[in-house]
């Protein structure tokens, strides 16, 4: 990386090597809604408005230990394999930001990817410069590293990364559908598979979603415990987004929605799975002899398992108080 001051305003450029044809690579950059499920820093993507050359976006990111959130517009060119951003509303310590993704080709299968930023800090001030390089530097070292690795997986993404969805349809009120939900706090002592769950929430804000970062312990069929990491930004009354940051040994990515809408004189609550498989863990954690296949069966079963114990205990919950 190489970084250039000038008055306030500081420049940087952050790039990578990439065995893929540039188009594969251009693809990715400009799929922005699935950064969350590719990108590790990306925890959410809103598409705010969208044309056929440009779009503006809000986006959740984790930025060190905090989860920042900010409103941009990105301008793509297909063509010139370039895409520019320019964030509309920035996130204190960030005064202002904006970039470019630019992709070369070197051949066939061979290109250069550089992402460009340039920022200003708040009131210039010095530890806030400090603070921007730093998750400037980590997380475009995080997403060019991603881009790469998906880039050269080329047909295999297809295989390893899937989503699926449970539904369950309920009479009870929808707020308190939602509020089961949302009230991750309690589910250990609501829902049978999970053990522990720790969370925080920062301050309401009537005008904004709420953010939640938890950490959970869920018990599987055969006994285990697995301990995940996530972070979810809630929509209330009727939808949840989430991330797990921490996901277990047979995923790289797992991404998550929980949505209420109507149906008929009830409403349908669907649980959504977004998911990218690690492919060098299959045999280890599966056992010999074990696909992809057996793996996508495996994280399909599990997370469907416990996602529809979910939804039934929301919908007796709503179901009991609404009789009340």
């Amino acid at each position: 990386m190489r970084a250039v001051t000038t008055t306030d305003t500081y420049l940087t450029t952050h790039g990578i090597t990439v065995l893929a044809p540039a188009r594969a690579v251009y693809d990715i950059i400009a799929e922005v809604a699935d950064w969350p499920q590719r990108f590790a820093p990306n925890v959410h993507v809103e598409h705010l408005e969208r044309t056929p050359d440009g779009e503006r976006i809000r986006i959740w990111a984790t930025a060190g230990e905090v989860v920042k959130s900010w409103t941009s517009r990105r301008e793509l060119d297909p063509d010139g394999l370039r895409v520019t951003f320019r964030q509309e509303v920035s996130a204190p310590p960030v005064a202002a930001m904006g970039g470019e993704w630019i992709i070369t080709a070197h051949g066939e299968n061979i290109s250069r990817l550089e992402l460009r930023h340039d920022f200003r800090a708040v009131d210039d001030d010095p530890s806030g410069v400090r603070w921007i390089t730093a998750a400037v530097d980590r997380n475009s070292d995080s997403e060019l590293a991603a881009v790469k690795a998906l880039a050269e997986l080329g047909d295999r993404l297809g295989e390893l990364e899937f989503s699926f969805e449970d539904t369950v349809f309920t009479t009870g009120d929808p707020a308190l559908v939602y509020d089961y939900l949302y009230r991750a706090d309690l589910w250990p002592e609501r829902l049978p598979h999970v053990s522990r769950l720790d969370l925080k929430e920062d301050p309401a804000d009537a005008t904004e979603p709420r953010v939640q970062v938890m950490t959970m312990d869920t018990r599987t069929a055969d006994g285990s415990v697995h301990t995940t990491e996530s972070v979810r930004v809630c929509f209330g009354p009727d939808r949840i987004v989430y991330k797990q940051t921490t996901v277990p040994a047979l995923m790289t990515a797992h991404t998550g929605s929980w949505t209420i809408t109507p149906a008929g004189d009830g409403v349908a609550v669907t649980s959504r799975h977004t998911v990218i498989l690690k492919p060098e863990a299959v045999e280890r954690v599966l056992g010999p002899d074990k696909t992809v296949a057996d793996a996508r069966a495996f994280v399909q079963r599990a997370l469907s398992t416990n996602s529809t114990t979910t939804l039934r205990h929301a919908r007796a919950f709503a179901e009991a108080a609404t009789r009340e």
